[in-house]
């Protein structure tokens, strides 16, 4: 813990803020393994929450580590402060009132559960996208399986490094069995039953 330092806190709460955006701040947290379709289903839930008028933004894994994670690489160690650090970033956007949708692998239920610590209980849900390896590998939307089989990739999840299954998700999407507007309208129905109306 850091010495000498205090949360300074503001006269407008979480609550206000959800009142003026009329919606429940909330972390929506996608995890599964690479090619499992975290982010596509992310991406359309985030167009149809927008068409709807919600305030709603989308944190990538990949598009995080252009930037704040730049830093980080793969080891168990940068992964765990990669989720630290976007579970904390999540977990702001919420207190904005902003309904926050949240795709990374997040290997580690240790990790996971700070995330929903930092957003708070009510605050978060958490969604297993759902798709063995060998699906995913035929995706491969990125070539990472293949490049894994070349042995141009070390420490990748659901191979040579662990992946730890969700073991109480509010939300299982198989997308073996479910299309991607299947697997969003399952989404945008778990959030419809928190919004404040």
């Amino acid at each position: 813990m850091v010495d000498n330092i205090s949360w300074h806190k503001g006269k407008i709460d979480k609550k206000a803020r959800e009142e003026k955006l009329k919606q429940k701040g909330m972390v929506i947290w996608f995890t599964g393994l690479s090619g499992s379709g975290k982010s596509t289903i992310a991406v359309e839930v985030e167009k149809l929450l927008f068409q709807k008028g919600r305030t709603v933004y989308r944190l990538d894994g990949d598009n995080i580590r252009y930037g704040l994670n730049k830093d980080l690489g793969f080891s168990p160690e940068d992964r765990t402060e990669n989720i630290r650090r976007i579970g904390e970033v999540a977990a702001l956007f919420a207190d904005a009132g902003l309904i926050t949708l949240v795709s990374f692998i997040s290997p580690y239920k240790k990790g996971r559960e700070h995330a929903k610590k930092a957003a708070g209980e009510d605050n978060f849900k958490e969604v297993y996208v759902k798709a063995d390896v060998e699906t995913c590998a035929r995706r491969d939307p990125k070539g990472l399986y293949e490049k894994v089989q070349r042995g141009e990739i070390d420490n990748f999840t659901g191979i040579s490094a662990p992946y730890e299954e969700p073991e109480n998700p509010d939300l299982i999407i198989d997308t073996k069995k479910l299309t991607i507007e299947q697997s969003a309208q399952k989404v945008i129905e778990m959030i419809n039953k928190e919004l404040v109306d």
